[in-house]
């Protein structure tokens, strides 16, 4: 194990075998360190989080020549808050900031400049690209793919395998890096397995998107709409509205 001399820790924690802590990292108490974690520098880590086996916190970014999204710049410090659970084989990029109560799953994959409200859950093998804001009480199941300069609002809903999309040019010409965009997700909004949602398009407050569908266009809110490209279908039963749920906190 290698913990920096300039490192902040509690003496509560709880370290797995070949735990490294670089310089200026931050641990709050209780916390527990899974085996052959790598905290980088700079780090700021909460009360009670759980880090799982093999997870590399605060990684630098890396851009490459070719990248449209990715800047070379300073980037500030990951900040983690109190009792943050993540899995396993996880990595997570300095610049990013993790609410308090969230839940990331094993294999997540979190980029800089990515905020994440309280008590959302991440899943497993879930990709989170740069430059993206996560409401709080939000689910993203496993796989899903959330794409650079995406918002997604408190309590939505995203199911496996999810993809969002930012580059209607397809790499293609300078004129594209004009109108890079991710999708905006309102609050309440649904996604169901296997969707595609376009660049720029907005879907609306409690809008549900049926299974395997390609979203194309703004949708309305309180609406279901499914198919290649989703078309309206019905309203959304009034009880499943966001406000008729036990968990919504306004």
């Amino acid at each position: 194990m290698h913990i920096s001399e300039s490192s902040n820790i509690d003496k509560s924690i709880i370290f797995g075998k070949n735990v490294v802590l670089e310089n200026n990292v931050r641990i709050g108490k209780n916390c527990k360190i899974g085996h052959n974690v790598v905290i980088h520098r700079d780090t700021i880590i909460g009360d009670n989080v759980i880090i799982g086996d093999n997870t590399v916190i605060g990684k630098e970014p890396f851009a490459s020549i070719m990248s449209a999204i990715t800047q070379k710049k300073t980037v500030k410090p990951l900040i983690i808050e109190n009792s943050v659970v993540i899995g396993a084989n996880c990595v997570i990029y300095r610049g990013a900031e993790i609410s308090e109560y969230v839940f990331i799953g094993d294999l997540a994959y979190i980029r800089e400049d990515v905020r994440i409200g309280s008590k959302t859950i991440i899943g497993k093998g879930v990709t989170i690209e740069n430059k993206t804001i996560i409401g709080k009480k939000v689910k993203i199941e496993t796989n899903a793919y959330i794409t650079a300069l995406s918002t997604i609002e408190d309590y939505c809903f995203i199911a496996p395998e999810v993809t969002f999309t930012n580059d209607n040019f397809l790499g293609r010409t300078e004129e594209r890096k004009k109108y890079f965009k991710g999708p905006t997700l309102k609050r309440g909004a649904r996604i169901g397995a296997n969707s595609t949602i376009l660049p720029g398009v907005i879907i609306g407050e409690d809008a549900v998107v049926g299974a395997g569908s390609v979203v194309t266009k703004n949708l309305e809110p309180r609406k279901i709409y499914i198919g290649i490209p989703a078309r309206y279908f019905k309203d959304v039963p009034k009880e499943q509205l966001i406000e008729n749920q036990v968990f919504y906190e306004g």
